[in-house]
């Protein structure tokens, strides 16, 4: 049997994106494992199933490369905004379910392959912050670090040690490490799941914001990735933050299918 597959990416962030309305994907952590491979499957950061909700434009469901299934990713959750406007679901507004929550988006189209889309995140929950450091939860969890040189960073080793940290057990955390300079920030980031340094994280990004919002109370960003721009603004009112929204690309790469058996 075969199914038909796209493939996304955002800002260097990629996913293997499915229509399953039908409910025919095997859910199978070897299963996903071997298609998000990058040498024997098709290879991406995750994978994104659209499915039909009762009240709402669609439910997104999202695993990591590793087979485990993940809370809420921004550059996914654009992704399959956009996937969802080429199939004829919606419009250039929608509203879907994910792991965190309801959330909201618009899109506009670039070209035939690209599209912009601006996504309502989580309000964050902030579970500690000082001058040096943030931890922090924007749909899934995030430590952010403070570096004067990101260039420097070591980040699939230094990130490695930091995300299994007891202080972040049993769920674990993604690591940030974050430059910044008034409203501009340059970030990279280590995801669990994928257990390696990514090219973008929309959460990540989203947390690196608010982080750094703590520090000089700036409520818009321009964020730069490993893989691109991003960015990132909400409203703030002291610890309380509102009304998040990621904005970015979200490119269609190619499409095809797989066989599962």
């Amino acid at each position: 049997m075969q199914i038909f597959f796209t493939k996304y990416e955002g800002c260097g962030n990629d996913f293997i994106i499915i229509d399953d309305r039908k409910h025919i994907f095997p859910e199978k952590k070897e299963f996903i494992v071997k298609i998000s491979d990058r040498h024997f499957g098709i290879g991406a950061d995750g994978v994104l199933l659209l499915r039909d909700h009762d009240t709402l434009d669609f439910e997104m469901v999202y695993y990591n490369s590793d087979g485990s299934e993940a809370t809420f990713c921004g550059n996914g959750g654009r992704c399959i905004v956009s996937f969802a406007k080429s199939l004829g679901i919606i419009g250039t507004e929608t509203r879907f379910l994910a792991a965190d929550g309801i959330h909201s988006a618009t899109v506009s189209e670039k070209n035939q392959h690209i599209c912009e889309v601006k996504l309502e995140m989580s309000n964050p929950v902030i579970y500690s912050q000082d001058e040096h450091s943030c931890y922090l939860n924007t749909g899934t969890w995030h430590y952010v670090e403070f570096v004067k040189k990101i260039e420097d960073v070591n980040v699939r080793e230094d990130g490695r040690i930091l995300r299994y940290q007891e202080r972040f057990s049993p769920h674990g955390s993604n690591i940030n490490f974050v430059e910044f300079s008034n409203n501009s920030i340059k970030v990279r980031t280590y995801e669990k799941g994928v257990e390696d340094e990514t090219l973008a994280c929309g959460t990540g990004v989203t947390a690196s914001a608010i982080a750094v919002s703590l520090i000089n109370g700036h409520t818009q960003f321009e964020v730069r990735t490993e893989g691109g721009l991003l960015a990132v603004q909400f409203k703030r009112d002291n610890l309380s933050f509102t009304e998040v929204y990621l904005t970015g690309p979200a490119t269609k790469v190619f499409e095809g299918q797989l066989n599962i058996g």
